[in-house]
């Protein structure tokens, strides 16, 4: 059985004071990934960022306490979450992250390529923002332990959970980097594909 799914008319509402928030955020990623396309991630400051963004340079660190968590940040995880949720209860682990995270690039593919683009390179040529992509990758995992834990009732501080969701992120940062190494040759939405293959039935024996 599928749990009702919520729209967007059914979900509350943004104040305005969060509303401007939301804007400033994306004011802030707009800028910063639109400098670092025109000069590169290293040439790009903080305080070319807040003029970009028409804000201050506090304010910019108010939001995103370094420059690489600007890079790395995006408004995925809760709709990720909510989508977990939805999925029929008697679905296998593989065909649900399959059709979850198929959906959530779509639409990051649909909405921002260049940005996923350059957020994946950056994340291969960028020591720093590869770091903080390990730090968002573990509260990412977290999320989807507690989410899988509801669904099929184990712990979600257990080990089994733990090995799990830490595979299925590794996993996923490695089809990234695969991709940006590679061009951006791929679709993406395959590489996870095969990702999630070699996570449920091991590695492919013989030659491709």
């Amino acid at each position: 059985m599928t749990a009702p799914r919520t729209t967007a008319a059914d979900r509350p509402q943004p104040g305005l004071r969060e509303r401007k928030k939301i804007k400033t955020r994306r004011a802030i990623r707009t800028a910063t990934h639109a400098l670092i396309d025109e000069q590169g991630y290293g040439a790009t400051t903080i305080e070319q960022i807040a003029d970009r963004a028409e804000v201050s340079p506090s304010t910019v660190l108010r939001y995103f306490p370094a420059k690489e968590d600007i890079v790395v940040s995006d408004e995925w995880d809760p709709a990720v979450t909510a989508e977990l949720r939805a999925r029929p209860a008697d679905e296998s682990w593989a065909d649900t992250l399959r059709h979850v995270l198929r959906t959530a690039l779509d639409v990051s593919l649909a909405e921002e390529p260049e940005v996923t683009r350059q957020r994946a390179r950056l994340g291969v040529e960028v020591p720093a923002v590869r770091a903080r992509m390990l730090d968002s990758t573990a509260v990412t995992g977290r999320l989807l332990r507690d989410t899988l834990a509801e669904r099929c009732g184990l712990d979600p501080d257990g080990l089994e959970l733990r090995v799990f969701a830490t595979s299925v992120m590794a996993g996923l940062m490695e089809a990234s980097h695969y991709w940006a190494e590679t061009g951006h040759h791929d679709d993406v939405r395959d590489l996870v594909d095969r990702a999630l293959d070699v996570l449920e039935h091991g590695l492919p024996t013989g030659k491709p």
